[in-house]
């Protein structure tokens, strides 16, 4: 048999440490530039270990306007979570990389918790990324999680005080996703500096991986969050060149271009 969700993102975050480096996890709305295009994109980013694929949502909280903007054109060229979901799998397969599906709490509620992981799981996918789920209300997804082999993450910020911080831990999810910047997402000028703070506090809490996004989009920012963390994702950055190329291949063309650099420069964190 071959590995499990959970198995899967334990063997990449093990290979990226065994070369001294982090994973670099590439996020991408399921759907853009548009659903018959959206897996090429995805087999365009090459030089990444994993990726991160976004349920279209109608109110995405943390997602800043370039990403909202590629939620509704998904949703309007008729991707719906079904569909998303059938676009995890074939990423899965035609990549034979770990996937991590990313969405919010009231998708998952009203698909059913149980079923919404035993169906992702079936699929194909590695991961579970819930945007907006405390760890106080987190019991039911991880125990669900637990039963389908997938690994979920859980989230801190800045602003985690001790206290919440340690029964994060104690949750111990697959891994951690430190928001490395406060707001929502979206391309900044730098790498924030609280992200080395928040590094430090996560990695005297607990030993699982520690994943570092939300405002990382340039190679130097990648590389200077590689150096603090097991991962990196990257988001807004790679979405924007999908929405603003002219047709889905410049868009192709253009996301493995960004992804060779970003991957280039977690590699070269120790260098």
């Amino acid at each position: 048999m071959g590995e499990t969700g959970a198995e899967q993102l334990a063997s990449m975050f093990g290979a990226a440490g065994d070369e001294g480096r982090a994973a670099l996890l590439p996020y991408l709305t399921a759907g853009i530039p548009d659903p018959a295009s959206s897996l090429s994109m995805f087999q365009a980013m090459e030089a990444a270990d994993g990726f991160e694929v976004g349920i279209p949502y109608a109110d995405p909280l943390m997602d800043g306007p370039v990403i909202a903007t590629a939620g509704r054109r998904a949703i309007a060229a008729g991707m719906t979570i079904g569909s998303a979901l059938e676009l995890v799998g074939q990423v899965a397969v035609a990549t034979a990389k770990p996937v991590m599906v990313m969405t919010y709490v009231n998708p998952v509620l009203q698909y059913g918790i149980d079923r919404f992981l035993e169906t992702i799981a079936a699929g194909g996918a590695a991961g579970l990324i819930l945007a907006d789920l405390p760890v106080e209300e987190a019991e039911p997804y991880l125990a669900a999680a637990r039963n389908s082999s997938i690994g979920m993450a859980l989230f801190v910020a800045p602003t985690t005080t001790d206290e919440r911080l340690a029964r994060i831990a104690a949750a111990q999810p697959a891994f951690v996703y430190g928001v490395a910047r406060l707001g929502v997402t979206g391309e900044q000028s730098e790498l924030a500096p609280a992200a080395t703070e928040l590094a430090k506090r996560v990695r005297a809490a607990t030993d699982v991986p520690l994943v570092l996004g939300v405002g990382i989009s340039t190679p130097d920012q990648a590389s200077a969050a590689a150096a603090l963390a097991d991962g990196v994702i990257v988001g807004s950055t790679l979405v924007r060149r999908v929405l603003e190329a002219s047709n889905a291949e410049r868009g192709a063309a253009a996301l493995g271009s960004a992804v060779d650099e970003l991957a280039e420069a977690v590699r070269a964190r120790n260098g």
